[in-house]
């Protein structure tokens, strides 16, 4: 993980702790800043026959994750992309040997 990222992380965790400390003065279901409802709305929450809850749920999880910035993600992909390409030469060429080696020693 960068430097930025997690540095991004625990800003968004000190945010978050922040707003859990903070009382509210009411008892109604507010989403918070990351938005994920709070405890209170989420027992009274029922799915719909469109959305059911555990659709919501995953929701509100991938609210949470720290996406890596696109830059990170195009490096990332490049890497795999050549490694693929090297071990799919060298699993080539092993087995162009192998052919060779069993069509003139065995056969």
């Amino acid at each position: 993980m960068s430097r930025e990222l997690r540095r991004a992380q625990e800003r968004a965790e000190k945010k978050q702790k922040k707003s859990a400390n903070k009382p509210q003065s009411t008892g109604a279901s507010i989403p918070n800043n990351t938005g994920v409802l709070n405890k209170n709305s989420e027992k009274g929450k029922k799915g719909s026959i469109l959305k059911p809850r555990w659709i919501i749920e995953t929701w509100n999880e991938l609210r949470k994750v720290t996406w890596p910035p696109k830059k990170e993600i195009g490096h990332l992909t490049y890497v795999v992309v050549l490694v693929s390409l090297l071990f799919g030469a060298i699993l080539g060429l092993a087995d162009l040997v192998f052919s060779w080696v069993v069509e003139k020693v065995i056969l």
